[in-house]
């Protein structure tokens, strides 16, 4: 099928089924899955900036369904997504203005392809020593199905540092169990995931889900829903930026859209029977998945 938008021809059936991957994974993992849809859409052909806009706007649909289901299950902190919502919107029109900068260098394909490599995998090591080290360090004690919501992490300690600085205004969010955080280090963690989005595409979950439970220390199954929740607000926008810029494909994302909404309520389903550690531990492998994609497009130069 021929997309006009973005000069694609790619089979609708690719498009629902990776619609559907990447519901399953929001639902579960409060992502947007564009460590997958920008590669599998730049894998069909697509040039990157269509791929960042075109993901950003089937990803919205998609966290209104997972994040409704997530907030019934009490795993949203609307305040917390609220103030996130702010820094993410200025750091995505940071990343997209990026992104035009880049289209009109000529050298978008590239640049974004590396940026993406460094990040994804990035991520991914980090994810990978710190679930392992968490669950090693509670070898012995209850994280199965009798507590699906036991939450640790090795990195605890810096976590609390963190906490600890006292830079006014100082914020409570009592729905995540915090007492006290300064709005400024929210609103930083915020802003770079929001960056990432407008670069990237999608809503930047894969920087900012593992952000809010390492930086901010918010319990991993909260971190999920509240994600989701935020990325409402800042795919639409985001959406918005790169729409007027002529970076999305509309059709390539109501395609998308019909397989990602019966993904995601799977995924949220799926999150209670985990405890946050294993919930890390499962996320590792999928940046990986998209530094495999990239990689493939960029030293071969082949499409599918």
């Amino acid at each position: 099928m021929f997309f006009p938008i973005s000069h694609s021809y790619i089979n609708p059936l690719y498009l629902v089924v990776v619609g559907f991957l990447i519901g399953i994974l929001g639902g579960f993992f409060g992502v947007g899955g564009s460590f997958i849809a920008g590669p599998a859409l730049r894998l069909m052909g697509v040039d990157w900036n269509y791929a960042v806009g075109t993901d950003l706007a089937h990803i919205v649909g998609k966290s209104i369904v997972a994040a409704r289901q997530h907030r019934t299950l009490g795993n949203v902190d609307l305040k917390l997504g609220l103030i996130m919502a702010i820094g993410t919107i200025g750091g995505a029109e940071g990343g997209a203005q990026a992104i035009q900068a880049l289209k009109r260098a000529g050298n978008v394909n590239t640049v974004v392809s590396w940026v993406a490599i460094v990040v994804y995998f990035s991520i991914s090591i980090f994810m990978l020593w710190e679930s392992q080290k968490t669950l090693r360090s509670r070898k012995g004690r209850s994280l199965n199905a009798a507590e699906p919501k036991a939450d640790h992490s090795a990195f605890g300690p810096v976590t609390e540092r963190i906490q600890r600085i006292r830079v006014w205004p100082m914020v409570s969010l009592p729905t995540s169990g915090i007492q006290e955080i300064s709005l400024w280090i929210i609103l930083l963690v915020a802003l770079v995931g929001g960056f990432f989005s407008g670069f990237l595409g999608g809503g930047a979950g894969y920087i900012r889900m593992p952000s809010m439970v390492y930086v901010l220390g918010i319990p991993t199954h909260l971190a999920v829903g509240t994600d989701l929740f935020e990325i409402i607000i800042s795919a639409s926008y985001g959406t918005f930026t790169h729409a007027i810029k002529g970076n999305v494909d509309i059709l390539i994302a109501l395609v998308m859209h019909t397989g990602a909404v019966i993904g995601a309520q799977i995924g949220v389903v799926a999150t209670q029977y985990f405890a946050g550690p294993k919930i890390r531990l499962a996320f590792v492998p999928l940046p990986l998945i998209g530094v495999a994609i990239v990689l493939y497009t960029l030293l071969t130069g082949h499409k599918l």
